[in-house]
């Protein structure tokens, strides 16, 4: 319920435009030096980011990918996509614009926020607002009237410094005219292609010039350091299969953390698309919409099959035979335009024709799902893996904790292994790009491993599935190989390079005998590739060159059609001709025009982040962000 509330007191856009512009505080640099103020996950210009606040932020958007994911998120998961920061780097992004607002004199006073609270349809009762029915809510969510309205106020200041940086964003009326145009500008190319595959056997491998190549190429030999430890490792999972958790603290922890189990709204959906092809003539693009038009006379006929119909007329072959099922789906899976009409319809209701990036769309809702809130009995198991992880994790750093202290006592870990119960691990040698079998998978592992001196200690390393003490037995410094001992990879690397040069001279020699003919003189048995008329926009598949010879094609002058040198994508060569060109002649519309006003008004409100920043102070708690 909490999030619906929310949601409704938010602007989509500002959420969406705060997603962009957040990237731009990952490149910042901030300072850890909060001055005591330990309950602050960060400090923006003397303004704190409770931690209580960012642990529910960072809650939220967890459960938001755990739905995504069916329940469960795969190990690792958030980790990988650096959730803990987005979230942070996300209230920074806030409260910097809400400040840049105050600066500009923004304000929002009780009355915005007190129609806002009786416009919202979970407070009514009868159809009217209903004072007692909003505290229960908020009571029900764990929120005080005050807690709610002051983060309501919030956001409509939010949405109020938006609208009002946005109204300075300014599109001329030809712009979308202008763009389509670039946009929809087409070429057909003809190209030759030179891989160094292909003169390879062109290539002599003299022994003495092999020589000299390496003597210039020899520090790219150079042999990795490599490690020989010993180590412990104490598993979590060792104590995870011990841990009891009683029924109590299981119903403790989930009346704790309810609003995690919230689901969110669904629909059930099923469509029938008409596709429309990148590049389509608008012809064609208007006979798809008619028939689509026809279609939905049949569909809305009485006692007519909509999945039937569905799989005779739909172009989407991923649910075509399923009679169009989309099954359910949460608000925003879907794009945009599609989304907003199942969002907006009854079940049983039949709309359409919906024109989406895809084509035409006819739409019909089957159902819906109401929010509703997964019941314990759903999620026990889950909320007892959770606290078994938990105190599995304090009991392993325990472990790993005791060990280290008495290996201190003992003097040295052979000392230690001497009296102990724990397994001292031996490695063979290693080096970080191939770590030895056995050694636990976790780039943290290895990090600590290679920054220590040979009969170092390290202190208690914390990884992914445990932690670990390691000791550098052994060390080996990089070394220089004689030509003998990597004779055969510097035969292959060499072969290679030569190579490469053997293709770029050939392609610049076609090029230049090309351009003395003005056209393209590919000698006999050369492949030349003619494409189809192709956008900027252009798709990787059959006969489409690389986007770095379609860019290089598009640069041209219209009078030349070919470029002054080949075109270079990883490491083949293109020389090109342009045969022809048709100038992009599709229509503006007004949706748009608005799409352009849209990203005018991001990039005006990045560039005015842009200045904010410059005279910002952010701190940030690191110790609370482990």
């Amino acid at each position: 319920m909490l999030n619906v509330l929310r949601k409704q007191a938010q602007s989509p856009l500002i959420q969406s435009i705060v997603l962009v512009i957040v990237i731009v505080f990952v490149f910042w640099g901030v300072g850890t030096h909060l001055n005591g103020r330990r309950n602050a996950v960060a400090v923006v210009n003397d303004t704190e980011i409770p931690y209580q606040d960012y642990i529910r932020s960072y809650e939220q958007a967890i459960e938001g990918l755990r739905q995504q994911f069916g329940g469960k998120l795969p190990p690792g998961f958030a980790e990988q996509l650096g959730i803990k920061n987005q979230v942070l780097y996300r209230m920074i992004q806030t409260v910097l614009l809400q400040q840049g607002g105050e600066e500009a004199g923004i304000r929002v006073s009780d009355l915005p926020v007190q129609k806002k609270i009786g416009q919202m349809k979970a407070f009514e009762e009868n159809g009217k607002f209903s004072i007692q029915r909003y505290k229960d809510i908020l009571a029900q969510n764990r929120l005080t009237p005050a807690s709610f309205e002051k983060g309501l106020q919030s956001d409509l200041h939010t949405e109020r410094v938006q609208k009002l940086v946005g109204n300075f964003a300014f599109v001329p009326d030809n712009a979308a005219q202008r763009w389509l145009a670039y946009e929809n500008e087409q070429i057909k190319l003809a190209y030759v292609k030179f891989e160094p595959s292909s003169f390879q056997d062109k290539v002599q491998t003299d022994e003495k010039d092999v020589a000299a190549w390496f003597e210039k190429n020899k520090p790219n030999y150079r042999s990795e350091p490599k490690i020989r430890l010993k180590y412990l490792f104490f598993k979590q999972s060792d104590e995870e299969q011990e841990v009891q958790i009683a029924e109590a603290d299981l119903k403790a922890k989930y009346e704790e953390d309810q609003e995690r189990y919230q689901q969110p709204e669904q629909r059930h959906a099923r469509h029938i698309l008409f596709r429309v092809k990148e590049g389509a003539s608008e012809a064609e693009r208007v006979a798809k919409q008619k028939q689509a038009e026809e279609v939905l006379a049949l569909a809305q006929a009485k006692d007519a099959d909509f999945a039937a119909l569905a799989k005779q007329y739909s172009d989407d072959t991923s649910n075509k035979e399923q009679g169009g099922d989309l099954g359910f789906f949460a608000a925003g899976r879907m794009v945009p335009t599609f989304d907003k009409t199942v969002f907006s319809m009854q079940p049983g209701e039949i709309k359409g024709p919906v024109e989406t990036e895809f084509g035409f769309h006819l739409i019909k809702l089957e159902a819906i799902r109401p929010e509703s809130v997964r019941s314990f009995a759903e999620v026990k198991e889950s909320i007892a893996a959770e606290l078994r992880r938990q105190q599995a994790k304090s009991l392993t750093f325990k472990r790993a904790a005791a060990a280290y202290e008495d290996i201190m006592r003992a003097g040295s870990l052979d000392k230690y292994s001497q009296q102990s119960k724990e397994q001292v691990q031996q490695s063979d040698y290693f080096s970080q790009k191939e770590p030895a079998e056995g050694l636990p998978k976790d780039p943290k592992f290895l990090d600590a491993a290679f920054k220590l001196k040979k009969g170092e200690l390290s202190s208690v390393i914390e990884l992914r599935d445990g932690y670990a003490v390691l000791f550098a037995d052994d060390l080996k410094e990089p070394e220089l190989p004689k030509l003998e001992e990597v004779h055969e990879k510097v035969v292959a690397d060499y072969t290679k390079e030569k190579a490469a040069e053997l293709a770029a001279k050939a392609a610049a020699d076609l090029l230049a005998s090309s351009r003395e003919k003005k056209t393209l003189q590919a000698a006999e048995g050369t492949v030349v590739t003619e494409t189809d008329f192709l956008k900027r926009s252009a798709a990787n598949g059959k006969d489409v060159p690389p986007s770095q010879v379609l860019e290089d094609a598009f640069k041209l002058a219209w009078k030349e059609n070919l470029p002054a040198k080949p075109v270079q994508a990883d490491d083949v060569w293109f020389v090109y001709q342009i045969k022809e060109r048709q100038p992009g002649t599709d229509k503006a519309d007004e949706q748009m025009q608005h799409q352009l006003l849209a990203a005018e008004q991001r990039d005006l409100l990045t560039a005015w982040m842009g200045s904010l920043q410059a005279t910002a102070k952010i701190e940030i708690n690191q110790s609370l962000l482990k």
